[in-house]
């Protein structure tokens, strides 16, 4: 169910003694980001302030995830499970959400695929170029990187048209490569397509 307003009194407060488990994910890459704890009126104030909330067990009041930091969550959405007993959270971080200063709490977790492979993308860009193939297109420039998507574009198009579906595969997956590295050599990144994808789509 999608958590509003009206829609707050229906969860099973009675069940966590007032609060309920909230697990907090990327909007666009689906990275679970953190957990955390809201009451009620966490989840009202989340609600209304667009950015997340939560109560502090240790603390013993409302707490708004950044407001020391600044590394706030902006809120995409609330939900909750079919037992309405825990949340769900997706967001849209400003910064690090981990106090440590990692992009998650659960930073030893795998990342989604796209953004492992992202990541591992962007750890090439300053790397020697004779020490892999990505360094090597960094080392080339946006234009070689541009045009092995390009290239990679036909072959995609070539293996749909004779209807090879492991070739399909495999040129989508390089299609997929090259263009994270294109983004990267553009100093941009994943991230800002979603946004894109994002807004079309809402």
């Amino acid at each position: 169910m999608q958590v509003t307003r009206e829609t707050i009194s229906q969860l099973a407060w009675d069940k966590m003694d007032g609060l309920l488990p909230c697990t907090v994910q990327h909007a666009l890459t689906g990275e679970v980001l953190m957990l955390g704890y809201m009451s009620a009126d966490a989840v009202s104030e989340t609600l209304q302030q667009q950015c997340v909330i939560f109560y502090s067990r240790s603390k013993q009041r409302l707490w708004t995830k950044g407001e020391s930091s600044g590394n706030t969550l902006q809120l995409q959405g609330i939900y909750s499970d079919c037992d309405l007993d825990a949340l769900l959270v997706t967001a849209l971080p400003n910064g690090p959400t981990c106090h440590l200063g990692t992009r998650s709490c659960f930073a030893d977790a795998p990342a989604p695929l796209l953004q492992q492979l992202n990541n591992v993308i962007a750890s090439r860009k300053d790397a020697d170029p004779q020490s892999s193939y990505t360094a090597k297109l960094f080392n080339a420039g946006v234009k070689r990187a541009a045009q092995k998507v390009g290239e990679e574009g036909v072959e995609v198009a070539l293996a749909a048209a004779v209807k090879d579906i492991d070739e399909l595969h495999n040129e989508s997956a390089d299609l997929l490569y090259h263009l994270l590295v294109v983004l990267q050599a553009s100093d941009t990144d994943l991230e800002a397509v979603l946004k894109v994808l994002q807004q079309r789509q809402g």
